[in-house]
């Protein structure tokens, strides 16, 4: 009988925190052979990513204990591996992509120098040679324009560009077992696709086995060869893709699968008045170049975009990274400088300068996507949610606490937790704090920009939930960013497709969806399988 490539056994996995010692991952069991994938699937919390990086042993020791169990890769135990034996695998042997990419470049060093030191260390490749190797790898995971971008540093890059830098980094060590941690959490459906079939090949060519940590179960029906789904520590249930989304076995599966994004946004009122309408706008960057920094050209990142939205109405804006989405969120806000015409209840808001624009930064209020950097890590939630509505209104202290309270409980937030700080919640929470924060100016517009791309499906559900519901009571008017399709099509009444700054499709968002007209439009719902 062939020996797994990796076998965990009855593994569990404590933290010590002072005098407690708390059991996270619980007798968990998995086999993964040569060549094969293995998705692990469960909600945030549910020790995915404290199983997979036991792997490596990359969590500190102590506070982290193993009290029960093993790990063996290739038929050797990595839980008792000295330090030198764990070097020769790490990296060579077994690699990992983890969720953040920002956490695991280094941010003084170049995209090029970073790719470079990888070929050196691991594959002892220098010269011309490991510089040809770097440019193909940047290739292969679809950095545009591969050989400009060796020079940028990781602030210069996308969210996305950065991930894939990350995926670059680690296939350029050829491992026998690559371990990949939400690794297209911050990618669109399009580069999301080309990554997973990068993946896929590299799996068949190599004989490469592949640990797949996700949320997004449609990467789970294309990807994976079986299928583990934790809860709460435990593996509730094993089984082979195909049989997990067919007859799933455990309730808590069932749920995971219940979970997709679904349903219709709220109606808009038939009496619903105008309230937003942008008319020809353009967003154009300079190139700055030389010593100097001179300007040596304009980039157009948004061209003659032009929609209306009533009271009510939400507005999906959905491309690739770089399409130049937020862009236009952000000259919708008066962040950028921008050409055309911004017309807000009435108002000519690109006329207005900083000081006119103040007044109605109230009513038009932001979510972004990554609550961790929206959210002052110094600040109490209290303090966070009650910051706009200091700058904007005055109310006395006691006025203040209780509009804060009411915020939280908009939100599904427990007002008694309102003096913890953002690191003691979980991903969903931090999201819902954020959305408190905007919801409490009471404003007539919110921007969402992917509010819910880093959260597992049951806690994206609940916040899609959270946001119809808002939106149904106070009429509110969202324009949605997103590159999740099916979010977009739960949420959106209207749908603006737009591919490197322009406009390539508009309409009502089933229809667009259901019957679209642009071959790009195609090429998306295709990739978002």
């Amino acid at each position: 009988m062939t020996t797994p490539l990796l076998e965990i056994k009855e593994l569990s996995v404590a933290f010590r925190q002072g005098d407690e010692t708390r059991l996270v991952v619980d007798r968990v069991s998995l086999t993964l052979n040569a060549g094969e994938t293995l998705a692990l699937v469960g909600e945030s919390g549910s020790g995915k990513s404290v199983t997979a990086l036991s792997v490596l042993r990359l969590l500190p020791s102590p506070p982290v204990l193993y009290p029960q169990g093993d790990i063996l890769f290739a038929g050797k135990s990595l839980l008792h591996a000295d330090d030198a034996a764990l070097r020769r695998v790490r990296g060579n042997d077994i690699a990992m992509i983890f969720q953040e990419p920002m956490s695991s470049l280094n941010p003084l060093h170049s995209v090029e120098k970073q790719l470079l030191e990888v070929l050196a260390l691991h594959r002892d490749m220098h010269g011309a040679e490991a510089h040809a190797e770097v440019l193909a790898s940047l290739d292969r995971v679809g950095i545009r324009q591969a050989k400009s971008r060796l020079k940028d540093f990781p602030h210069q890059l996308s969210g996305g560009e950065r991930q894939r830098v990350m995926i670059a980094m680690a296939l350029l060590t050829r491992p026998k077992l690559l371990i990949a941690d939400e690794p297209t959490t911050a990618l669109d459906v399009t580069v999301q696709a080309q990554i997973l079939r990068l993946l896929a090949d590299l799996r068949r060519e190599m004989g490469m086995a592949l640990l797949f940590i996700t949320h997004n179960l449609n990467i789970v029906r294309q990807l994976a060869d079986n299928v583990a789904v934790m809860q709460e520590g435990k593996c509730v249930e094993i089984s082979p893709c195909q049989t997990l989304f067919s007859a799933p076995r455990h309730p808590y599966t069932r749920r995971l699968l219940a979970a997709e994004p679904g349903g219709h946004p709220p109606p808009v009122p038939a009496d619903a008045a105008p309230l937003l309408r942008v008319d020809g706008l353009g967003v154009n960057f300079s190139v700055r170049r030389g010593l100097f920094r001179r300007q040596a050209a304009q980039k157009s990142a948004v061209r003659a975009v032009t929609f209306s939205l009533r009271r009510g109405e939400s507005l999906g804006l959905v491309g690739e990274s770089g399409s130049g989405k937020s862009t236009t969120a952000l000259a919708v806000l008066r962040l950028l400088k921008s050409d055309g015409e911004i017309w807000f209840d009435g108002q000519p808001l690109h006329t207005f300068n900083r000081r006119r624009m103040l007044p109605l930064r109230r009513r038009i209020q932001v979510v972004f996507q990554d609550p961790n950097s929206a959210l002052n890590p110094r600040l109490t939630v209290a303090e966070i949610v009650v910051e706009g509505l200091r700058v904007h209104h005055r109310y006395t202290s006691a006025e203040q606490e209780q509009r804060v309270i009411t915020a939280l409980q908009e939100v599904g937030l427990d007002p008694d937790t309102r003096h913890r700080y953002p690191n003691e919640f979980s991903g969903g929470q931090r999201q819902r704090i954020a959305i408190a924060r905007a919801l409490i100016l009471q404003p007539d517009v919110v921007i969402l920009d992917e509010p819910t791309s880093s959260l597992d499906r049951s806690v994206q559900a609940q916040i899609l939930q959270l946001l119809k519901s808002l939106q149904e009571k106070y009429h509110l008017t969202y324009l949605f960013i997103s590159h999740d399709l099916q979010v977009v099509r739960a949420m959106c009444h209207q749908v603006i497709v737009l591919r490197e700054g322009e406009v390539v499709e508009q309409g009502d968002c089933r229809q667009v969806f259901d019957s679209p007209s642009a071959d790009y439009t195609r090429q998306l719902m295709q990739a978002a399988g």
